[in-house]
């Protein structure tokens, strides 16, 4: 009989905030002086490694499918030895599990072979009194469920958490905590799930954060008598054996592309006599020295398929190590990584074989059978494993596995390679014959000339131009107009000082912009300039993969970035005139971010090429930040009603007012309310508001219309006059600026006679033989091609 307190943290549904709540108490505990262990019910790996930040210790799974009822306790107590507390978060709901299996692996079915109380996180924003009948149903469905507390998440107000407490006393269930609409700090995520905690450089402040607010909400205490309540299991903790690694060197495949693997896969290769050496493919260029054995677990390769494509010095020692017959395991991620391509980026090659991103998600446990003797296996062998994938990959005729009786992976003499996650603890003899051949293998051989790493310079996203026109310069890296302000719009900024004593309202403004671009209100969204739209739009959904057309304005990008994205990057040739091929955009993506007329290329895509871009279950994202600059607006999308079609405009640069901050949406309504759920209150200032609704006079259209054909002369004499000089210029430009490709050096060279240019290389798809020049007027132009003269 072995005591461990423990707790499961279980929902009624996914999304309602178990992971928060288990990690957060998990860190709170050990914040106060508690020895946590983290465990995960299923097959998940990320959720693991919030854990292990939580915690300080390896973050541990359990799932009946995997190992077997019999083996989820011992794996318990292993993972829980020296523990003060167990924290175990549920799975889904709480008692879904194997679809036609009773609730087979679900979190009530794990909660029962391991005697644990649970604590239920309900999500309470959408419902009050509803939710003691939830929680009674949940309590009562299954007898042999203890559901020991509820901790309410996404409370609107006191008054609201108030009225779900009182309607769950008559359940005997104590509410044990509220956290707040506000209050929880939640995980980005993409096309399979959370962005990982070991991809994501803020996440241990984030779970430090997380730990401060769960230990003010909830009580601790309560968790803790509730924890050591449970009962002393029956059971012995698994062993893997005594860890010996005096054997082979397995080298381990980790990073932030390389981020799923069981813990105890490394401890049954160290009780083998393995030495497990982690090396992460982004960064290193060769294999660990020694190495006789090479284990590729899951992650995300096509995530991170550019990088893993520039490291070919480790692709080539990989691909020679294989051949030269050093065993190699590759699950799933590294099953895409021995390949010859991913979404068209070079793998390492050992393989011929093309994976690509699709819509669909493979997910699901499977039953899996060795149809010949391999490398893992003999023929005939039975495992249970699971798939999580959204790739497809065209295999080859020698299978690893038979999934349910279909092919699946690649086997050949000393490579098993296959998209089937397996739990080695379950199926140890897996790792006994790897082991057991690694031993006898001859090490990986040294790497001779290898080609060099691929240098792309990553560009700085948040680079800005007023970073280049710094005082005393011709300021030409700017895009905001040198006019002076209209006396009309002077006028109403001044007038709105008056109204500074009260709270900002900017219905006025979203009525004045609704009425110039004749959309109805719920149409159109004010906000706090571009940036502001660009973090609305990046945190308004879970997108899966949001795509971003280069080069453009690099907001976009490192919004989706801080969110916790990954971006896929659709970057336009110079050859094609940086023109926009809609087919370049994957057909699965969610969110597809252009600019138009674009900066920094002025390039002006045509409207029905945009529209190309919409289709059902994408959010299509255009920036007309200067569209007002293109005599006639000819190609805006402001009066196109399309589903998942917005607009952004600006009113920064025309009217000389980037201090200001005033910008807004246009679009699908229902887009606009799930980025107006993310904005703050009063983030429109009154003198924004009251911008907003002068320029959107009738008689400032008129008068933008004017600047505009004044911006295509001014403009004209620009790229005459620098094609004169013998400079590429990009045409047709439609901008209040154009970009020119230029001899290494022009920029700082101009620099030194008194001009500020805009660095190209800042912008994804250029480099720094790019800059882009803002339009002035005719005698500014004068003197910079004067100016210019000299330096060629």
């Amino acid at each position: 009989m072995v005591r461990v307190p423990r707790v499961v943290v279980a929902a009624p549904a996914s999304g309602h905030g178990k992971t928060t709540v288990a990690t957060g108490l998990m860190a709170a505990l050990r914040r106060a002086g508690h020895i946590v262990s983290g465990h995960k019910i299923g097959p998940d790996y990320i959720d693991p490694g919030y854990h292990s930040l939580a915690t300080g210790r390896p973050g541990r799974n359990l799932d009946p499918h995997l190992v077997g009822e019999d083996l989820v306790a011992p794996l318990f107590l292993h993972g829980a030895a020296g523990a003060d507390i167990a924290v175990i978060e549920g799975v889904m709901g709480l008692y879904d599990g194997m679809i036609g299996t009773d609730g087979y692996a679900s979190t009530a079915h794990t909660a029962a072979l391991l005697s644990a109380p649970v604590i239920l996180v309900v999500d309470v924003s959408h419902a009050s009194r509803s939710i003691a009948a939830i929680v009674h149903g949940m309590a009562s469905y299954d007898r042999g469920t203890r559901i020991a507390g509820v901790i309410l998440n996404k409370a609107g107000s006191q008054r609201h958490s108030d009225e779900v407490i009182r309607a769950l006393e008559p359940t005997g269930i104590p509410v044990i905590g509220v956290l707040g609409r506000d209050d929880g700090v939640t995980v980005p995520s993409r096309h399979l799930g959370l962005v990982p905690a070991q991809e994501r450089d803020e996440a241990i402040a984030q779970v430090d954060r997380l730990a401060a607010r769960i230990a003010e909400r909830i009580d601790l205490t309560e968790i803790l008598g509730i924890a050591s309540a449970a009962p002393d299991l029956p059971a012995t903790p698994w062993s893997p054996g005594t860890p010996t690694e005096d054997g082979p060197v397995i080298a381990v495949a980790g990073g932030r592309a390389f981020t799923f693997r069981y813990t105890e896969t490394e401890e049954l290769l160290r009780a083998h006599g393995c030495r497990s050496v982690t090396f992460d493919p982004l960064r290193d260029e060769r294999l660990p020295t020694g190495t006789a054995g090479i284990y590729l677990g899951g992650g995300f390769p096509e995530v991170h398929a550019a990088d893993l494509a520039a490291n070919l010095p480790l692709r080539a020692h990989l691909r020679a190590a294989i051949a030269a017959g050093v065993p190699t395991v590759a699950e799933c991620a590294g099953l895409l990584y021995l390949g010859r391509e991913v979404d068209g980026h070079e793998m390492v090659g050992a393989f011929d074989t093309v994976a690509r991103m699709t819509p669909r998600l493979t997910l699901g446990y499977r039953n899996a059978i060795a149809p010949q003797d391999t490398l893992l296996a003999p023929a005939g062998t039975r495992v249970t494993g699971h798939e999580f994938h959204r790739t497809v990959i065209d295999s080859g005729s020698s299978p690893a596995w038979l999934l349910d009786g279909r092919p699946d992976g690649i086997a050949t003499a000393n490579v098993h390679a296959s998209y089937l996650h397996t739990h080695w603890a379950g199926h140890p003899d897996l790792a006994r014959r790897f082991a057991d051949t690694a031993r006898s293998a001859d090490p990986a051989p040294e790497p001779t000339s290898a080609p060099a790493r691929r240098r792309t310079p990553e560009p700085d996203l948040h680079h800005h131009g007023d970073r280049d026109a710094t005082e005393g310069l011709v300021d030409l890296a700017v895009n905001v107009s040198r006019r002076p302000r209209p006396a009309w719009l002077d006028d109403a900024l001044r007038a709105s000082l008056d109204d500074l004593a009260r709270y900002p309202d900017p219905s006025d403004a979203r009525s004045a912009l609704a009425d110039r671009h004749g959309r109805s209100v719920d149409e159109v969204l004010p906000t706090a300039g571009g940036a502001e739209a660009f973090t609305l739009i990046a945190r308004a959904r879970a997108w899966r993969k949001p795509v971003v057309v280069h080069p453009q304005f690099t907001e976009p990008e490192a919004a989706l970035l801080a969110a916790g994205h990954r971006v896929t990057r659709v970057v336009l040739r110079c050859d094609d005139g940086f023109a926009l091929d809609p087919g370049a955009v994957p057909e699965d993506a969610d969110l597809v971010i252009v600019g138009n007329p674009t900066n920094p290329t002025s390039v002006l895509h045509p409207a029905d090429t945009l529209l190309a871009l919409t289709r059902p279950g994408r959010v299509v994202v255009v920036d007309e930040a200067f569209m007002d600059a293109v005599p006639g607006e000819t190609e805006s999308l402001t009066g196109q009603l399309v589903p998942g079609l917005v607009v952004l405009r600006s009113l920064t640069k025309t009217w000389a007012i980037p201090g200001l901050r005033a910008g807004y949406v246009v679009g699908d309504a229902v887009v606009l309310a799930d980025f107006a759920a993310q904005q703050p209150p009063w983030s429109v200032s009154t003198p924004a508001g009251a911008a907003m609704i002068a320029c959107a006079s009738g008689d400032a259209v008129r008068e933008t219309e004017v600047i505009a054909q004044e911006i295509a002369g001014d403009r004209k004499v620009l790229v005459d006059a620098l094609t004169g000089l013998g400079i590429h210029v990009v045409s047709p430009a439609t901008a209040p600026f154009v970009l020119a490709e230029t001899p290494e050096g022009t920029r700082e060279r101009l620099r030194e006679k008194g001009f500020a240019l805009r660095r190209g290389d800042t912008f994804p798809g250029l480099g720094d033989d790019w800059v882009r020049i803002a339009v002035r007027d005719a005698a500014t132009t004068a003197t910079l091609v004067e100016a210019w003269r000299t330096i060629l």
